[in-house]
């Protein structure tokens, strides 16, 4: 399934080498048995997706499951016309920030999928929405309190210490300086996605990716 995601990702970027990805992501989708694509915006969301599946003990790979992260939300639209009877036939999925919530619903009607006109409606098609961002929903899954617990096991909390020290960050809430915090280093925001779900409560998973993973 790693596999069929690389070339899948390879297929939408387009270039020379598409035709050969394309080739190559037709080929696995039927080896593997693909079903459904999930759609996310980066490699945080889908560390933070497959780590929540393996401790609800959803193996999503061997239920024909992939989840494919796109590198922002903008490419929506080449990933989804790239599904349906003259692409892959794979039903889509997907998870989004609120401010990209409009790039997923244009696409989704350009695709032939039908308008979607509020959440409600985008949401029954499978495709969740995280208010502001999935790591602000973690951290208020989680509690503050609970998420420097976790960066003091990753041997993080001094660097945040620091960082609530500059002045762009003292007057913020705690909540606000976090979620940036966690992407101010290359694979920070990967890395947390994974650590923050371990330590996650399972009673309080946030709805939008309980409700995704319930879907699929």
């Amino acid at each position: 399934m790693e596999r069929f995601g690389s070339a899948f990702a390879a297929w939408a970027a387009g270039g020379r080498a598409a035709a050969a990805a394309a080739d190559a992501a037709r080929e696995l989708a039927r080896s593997v048995g693909l079903r459904k694509i999930v759609l996310v915006e980066g490699d945080s969301d889908r560390a933070a997706l497959e780590a929540l599946a393996l401790r609800l003990g959803r193996d999503l790979g061997s239920q024909g499951v992939s989840v494919v992260a796109m590198g922002g939300a903008t490419s929506i639209g080449r990933f989804l016309g790239l599904l349906g009877p003259r692409g892959l036939d794979a039903e889509p999925a997907g998870l989004c920030d609120a401010a990209e919530e409009v790039f997923f619903r244009l696409a989704l009607e350009r695709a032939g999928l039908g308008p979607h006109p509020d959440r409600d409606a985008l949401e029954r098609r499978g495709f969740q929405v995280c208010v502001a961002d999935l790591e602000d929903e973690l951290i208020r899954a989680l509690g503050p309190d609970g998420v420097e617990q976790v960066l003091t096991a990753q041997g993080d909390l001094r660097s945040f210490r620091t960082f609530q020290k500059q002045p762009a960050q003292r007057e913020r809430p705690v909540g606000r300086q976090l979620r940036r915090f966690l992407g101010t280093t290359s694979g920070r925001k990967i890395h947390y996605g994974r650590a923050l779900v371990e330590e996650l409560d399972l009673g309080r998973v946030p709805q939008p990716l309980l409700r995704l993973l319930n879907g699929l």
